[in-house]
């Protein structure tokens, strides 16, 4: 069954949200914009965990989770370690639901719509798995256009 490759899935790239997160070197640097970027790492984060929670953990796990994607985008200087604490908590709620999730789950409709079309569930999970790597990736590159490597490439460099 796919169910538990999704959960390793999941964590392993929760896991590198988290590092991304950890990189900024203080909780301001999360929240910059530069022209020609709308999205702050901050905020993408907010994004991932939110989506994740509820696409997730509330509509699959009812785990109660209630979605604010407006403040996803807008709200800012939020701590590091608040944004660390949603990423434990989409950990927590994807694990729990797919643990629940049955082999005929994956192969139902997933109960909403997806950009205006039905899908699978199965489906809608590894959209969901695609859909954090992309921003993940936006994260990445937002943290470096800043001028804020990786700890390893610091070192490199002296």
């Amino acid at each position: 069954m796919i169910t538990p490759v999704l959960i390793t899935l999941f964590e392993r790239d929760l896991n590198k949200l988290t590092e991304e997160i950890t990189q900024y070197p203080d909780d301001s640097s999360l929240w910059v914009v530069k022209d020609g970027i709308k999205n702050s790492g901050g905020n993408l984060c907010l994004h991932c965990t939110g989506s994740l929670q509820h696409f997730i953990g509330a509509v699959l796990g009812d785990s109660g989770y209630i979605r604010n994607r407006e403040a996803e985008f807008n709200l800012k200087n939020i701590s590091k370690h608040k944004l660390l604490n949603e990423i434990e908590n989409a950990k927590v709620a994807v694990k729990d639901a797919l643990e629940q999730t049955s082999k005929k789950e994956l192969e139902k409709n997933y109960p909403l719509p997806i950009n205006g079309e039905t899908v699978t569930t199965e489906y809608l999970l590894l959209h969901m798995l695609t859909h954090l790597n992309y921003h993940i990736g936006q994260i990445t590159y937002h943290r470096r256009l800043l001028g804020f490597p990786q700890e390893q490439e610091q070192e490199q460099a002296k």
